[in-house]
């Protein structure tokens, strides 16, 4: 079978951070599952956007992961701070050393709103997603991206359309 990864990737519409996504990630899946083999399709429907891609050997998703256990610890080694704790037994391996992440969790954390805060972390992702996309314009790295896009952009969409209060109130809730 001949697989159309140059079809599927030409005929998507472009995502743009803060927009409504122009299809669910599910409606995405099916619309992929015409066009690549099965194993990528695997591998999509795996893709969460703080996921443990630790057993898939995949470029990409290694860097994502790396990026973002790198901006979360940078989140808890700021909020840990704050509360005058260790943050050691919070902390996951660094595997992305820039310190560019330093200034947006900060920059997050002295956020007057949540909400704001959420969308400076999620448009730092959004702008990583972007220079890992670099080189990549009909592949399966290509088609990860996208899918981590459309999972914010989902995510956002639910926000957007629920009710605020519920969500600080499930948010806030001690598990």
């Amino acid at each position: 079978m001949s697989y159309f990864y140059t079809y599927l990737i030409s005929s998507l519409p472009s995502l743009q951070f803060g927009t409504k996504p122009p299809f669910s990630f599910k409606e995405f899946i099916i619309y992929c599952q015409r066009f690549i083999p099965d194993a990528d399709i695997q591998i999509l429907k795996k893709l969460s956007i703080s996921g443990d891609y630790s057993t898939i050997v995949q470029a990409t998703l290694k860097k994502w992961q790396d990026f973002d256990s790198t901006l979360r610890n940078e989140l808890v080694k700021n909020r840990a701070q704050r509360m005058h704790i260790d943050p050691g037994r919070y902390l996951r391996k660094d595997r992305f050393p820039e310190a560019f992440i330093t200034n947006i969790a900060i920059t997050a954390l002295r956020s007057s709103s949540i909400l704001e805060a959420e969308k400076i972390l999620d448009l730092a992702r959004w702008q990583a997603l972007d220079d890992f996309c670099f080189g990549h314009y009909f592949d399966l790295d290509f088609l990860i991206i996208y899918c981590l896009k459309l999972l914010i952009l989902e995510r956002w969409e639910r926000i957007n359309i629920s009710d605020k209060k519920q969500v600080l109130e499930e948010a806030l809730k001690v598990h």
